[in-house]
């Protein structure tokens, strides 16, 4: 196992610094002049020699590439273009509206898409497992601007029944532990902050975990009509057992580990599919932040951003991958 986490690791670095390198580079070669975005379209031209010999704009890419890893491996990502902050400091203190919305997204799309993937399963070719089939097709088929709008348009403007964006109704205070206002409201007592962040989350978390909750239930489908295939299956219903035990007992452990996969890679791609719900929503994460900063051409934010998420989905996958062994004890890491 440990030569396995070693290995990965080194996988790891190898992953990231061909990221860095192709994020470097694409950032470098789209159009305009960064000291320009920095100074304003109206700096003299002393301003702007000023800033590129600062910034090291003139030297050529491999020195200023040498110059940010060197950085970035002392934890300093550079600052922003736009709010003159260090960039890895607004990340952190983003990455729990991000994290907050992305977790309550894949809970929704793991136990209602899993559950829905079980029934289908079961029930094939029943109207349940019809019914099922083309919810995931709607489901995946369906961008997620346009259902975030239409929750928007409907429960937030037309009904009035949920809040149109935001993470707390103003006037309601909290007092900040994790950033994640679920949280935070529970560790405080807050009860009435607890009950408007949930409130706030239900549309944004909801229209994130659409896709994925399809993408679950496809795959839990298919992974448990392949195991309800097999040999050890048929004995124990020869055996006599109840068929609600052949399938809570044995099918659905056996029918977890794609499951589980699938799970794993869109717990990192929630929190880069964020970008598009954070916006509409107006919250303040990470997908806001680097919407706002590609189109502010703030090269420092999204070079930062790009290599923190690239590590957290790394990282993500290396963990699913260890869950493998906890579920089927089969499963050996050499």
């Amino acid at each position: 196992m440990k030569e396995y986490i070693l290995k990965r690791l080194a996988m790891l670095i190898v992953v990231l610094f061909g990221v860095s390198i192709i994020t470097f580079v694409l950032v470098r070669a789209a159009p305009g002049d960064p000291a320009i975005h920095f100074a304003g379209q109206h700096a003299s031209v002393e301003v702007l020699e000023r800033i590129r010999e600062k910034y090291h704009l003139n030297d050529p890419i491999y020195v200023q590439y040498y110059i940010w890893v060197k950085m970035a491996l002392q934890g300093d990502l550079g600052r922003s273009i736009e709010s003159r902050e260090l960039v890895t400091t607004e990340i952190m203190d983003r990455l729990p509206t991000t994290l907050e919305l992305s977790l309550v997204a894949i809970i929704i799309a793991s136990i209602f898409g899993t559950v829905a993937g079980i029934l289908s399963a079961v029930r094939q070719y029943s109207a349940v497992d019809y019914s099922v089939m083309f919810g995931a097709l709607f489901g995946v088929s369906m961008p997620v601007f346009w259902l975030g709008l239409m929750m928007l348009f409907i429960f937030g403007v037309k009904l009035g029944v949920l809040p149109v964006g935001g993470r707390l109704s103003v006037g309601i205070d909290l007092e900040r532990i994790t950033g994640m206002y679920v949280l935070d409201s529970i560790l405080t007592g807050n009860w009435k902050a607890l009950t408007d962040s949930i409130r706030h989350l239900i549309l944004p978390s909801v229209a994130l975990a659409t896709i994925p909750m399809a993408t679950i239930a496809r795959m839990t489908r298919s992974s448990m009509l392949e195991v309800l295939r097999q040999d050890y299956i048929r004995t124990e219903r020869a055996k006599g057992l109840s068929e609600r035990v052949v399938i809570y007992k044995h099918a659905i452990k056996n029918a977890l580990i794609p499951v589980i996969t699938v799970i794993g890679m869109n717990v990192g791609l929630l929190m880069g599919g964020a970008v598009l719900t954070e916006t509409i929503f107006t919250l303040p994460g990470l997908g806001k932040y680097i919407a706002d900063a590609i189109l502010a051409y703030d090269y420092p934010v999204i070079q930062g951003f790009t290599i923190f998420f690239a590590t957290a989905f790394v990282m993500i996958n290396l963990m699913t991958d260890l869950i493998y062994v906890y579920i089927d004890p089969r499963i050996k890491y050499r």
